[in-house]
């Protein structure tokens, strides 16, 4: 008899149907793997064993199991095949037929007492059983939450393989899994900086709420202990709240990766990621012998900061390159290619100067034009030609550390950009494109919805001849303006908006 059980495998974001056929037959004791398993589903069977026999059940002796796994051509990894394997071996010892089961994906690693511990990439399995009319998935009971938000699909969170047996010997016995009431949060968490803490650096404060509503790229330029890392921790205190769509497209990713909170199911607020200035190429960029996200696809509808950002080297700060223009990002293996998504908002900060004589702001301004070309030297032109705002931040004075002048909240910031990306996100409806806000437009969108009168074009143009900007810097003007407007709730760009935006894009850094 032949025992066969729906799985899946997972293969960066995409999940493609899997199944575990096994057989008994005559020959020396044991189980045989095959379908191209590593070395962690080559494992499982001593785990399975052990978990048969704690739970109370009764392991074939005296036999040869064999386990497919098919599609017999793509590598196999992970932990998540431990229950179907066990299913299979259970079923077909007690002669159950699997036609019963047809309808369900199962997942789940198990420990030697045949406790069902959680696997990643649940959410990711359960969005496929729906799209491909499964009727339900069987999951561990950590990894219940994260299934139940597909809606539509039956879902069986269970604690060990006793319930296991009772699925497969009274499925009647065991009920589906109620998640209870979990509702995405709306509201701030106390977890970020409010900008309120943030003394004087108005101008600052400025740029960053014009990269929270168009979703700009941000480089702050100033000497230690003027607030860059402190505004920067503030940014996702002022972005607009996740969409349904980004909330399911940043939850795969995590969930993927692993990382989704078992207790929440969904990532609700926009991820906030800062990597140290020692991580790797595959570290940024994701990868690996099975690919997984890295840093800038665990960025996704959120923000990447990067702090003291020439110390980072070179390599990994290239890989930049490609998702900020792309909003994705291809990792290729020899046999397979994977793309995961990677539309973030880069926040990065670095001293005027590389820190050899001390942190006095005076002592930076000693340094002469050769150690700032050597020190900036270390990010390239076309990394900075794709930061839309840059910015010089000054040392604080004393003055303004202590005193009482009332500065804009983290609330009262994130209303007026939630207004400016409501304004964004009816412009670019009509498009049909995976477009929220004016920092994913391309060239075309561009030049349909930042059309300049005569002479605000004509100060444009001497601008950028007389600042030598590139065509690049040219169209992300163009698009700082038009979030500039749209905080002002005007529908044309005026001369004020590009000048304001011109003074974004002429930082010392670029003369040099």
């Amino acid at each position: 008899m032949i025992t066969k059980i729906n799985s899946a495998i997972l293969n960066g974001l995409k999940v493609i149907k899997a199944e575990v056929e096994v057989g008994f037959s005559r020959g020396i004791p044991g189980v045989t793997i095959v379908g191209l398993p590593d070395n962690s589903v080559k494992e499982s069977k001593e785990r399975i064993k052990f978990a048969i026999k704690n739970s109370g059940f009764e392991y074939p002796v005296g036999v040869k199991i064999v386990v497919n796994l098919s599609p017999a051509d793509i590598k196999k990894e992970g932990s998540s095949f431990d229950l179907p394997i066990a299913m299979g071996i259970l079923m077909n010892k007690n002669s159950i037929s699997y036609d019963q089961f047809e309808d369900f994906l199962f997942f789940g690693e198990l420990s030697l007492e045949g406790k069902l511990k959680p696997v990643k990439g649940v959410l990711n399995y359960a969005i496929s059983a729906k799209q491909n009319g499964f009727k339900g998935i069987i999951v561990p009971i950590d990894n219940g939450i994260e299934a139940s938000y597909v809606k539509g699909i039956e879902v069986y969170a269970l604690k060990d393989l006793t319930e296991v047996g009772k699925f497969i010997f009274n499925k009647d016995q065991v009920k589906t899994f109620d998640p209870g009431d979990h509702t995405p949060v709306d509201e701030l968490t106390n977890c970020y900086t409010d900008f309120n803490e943030v003394k004087g650096q108005y101008q600052a404060k400025r740029a960053m709420e014009i990269g929270a509503a168009g979703s700009h790229n941000i480089l702050m330029i100033g000497p230690p202990g003027a607030g860059k890392s402190m505004m920067a921790k503030a940014i996702p205190s002022i972005l607009p709240l996740m969409t349904e769509e980004e909330t399911l497209e940043t939850s795969l990713i995590y969930s993927s990766a692993g990382l989704l909170n078992n207790r929440v199911g969904l990532i609700t607020e926009r991820p906030h990621r800062a990597p140290h200035h020692t991580i790797s190429d595959v570290g940024m960029s994701g990868g690996g012998r099975f690919p997984v996200p890295g840093e800038i696809s665990l960025s996704h509808n959120g923000t990447l900061f990067l702090d003291e950002l020439p110390h980072f080297k070179k390599s990994a700060l290239e890989v930049l390159r490609q998702p900020l223009e792309d909003g994705n990002i291809s990792i290729s293996r020899s046999l397979v290619t994977h793309t995961f998504p990677a539309r973030f908002m880069l926040i990065a900060a670095m001293n005027p100067c590389e820190d050899t004589y001390g942190i006095k702001t005076s002592e930076f301004e000693g340094c002469t034009a050769a150690q700032k070309r050597r020190y900036y030297s270390r990010i390239s032109k076309p990394l900075l030609d794709r930061i839309d705002l840059q910015i010089e931040i000054e040392k604080v004075e004393l003055d303004e550390i202590t005193s009482n002048i009332h500065s804009d909240s983290s609330v009262s910031i994130r209303k007026r950009v939630m207004v400016a990306r409501d304004i964004q996100i009816r412009r670019f409806k009509i498009l049909r494109k995976n477009i929220f806000a004016n920092g994913h437009m391309g060239n075309k969108e561009i030049k349909k919805f930042c059309i300049l009168k005569k002479e605000t074009e004509e100060i444009l143009k001497r601008a950028v001849e007389k600042l030598d900007l590139s065509t690049r810097s040219y169209f992300k003007i163009l698009k700082i303006s038009r979030t500039i407007a749209d905080l002002r709730g005007s529908d044309d760009i005026s001369t004020i908006d590009i000048q304001e935006a011109l003074s974004y894009r002429s930082a010392n850094i670029f003369k040099l």
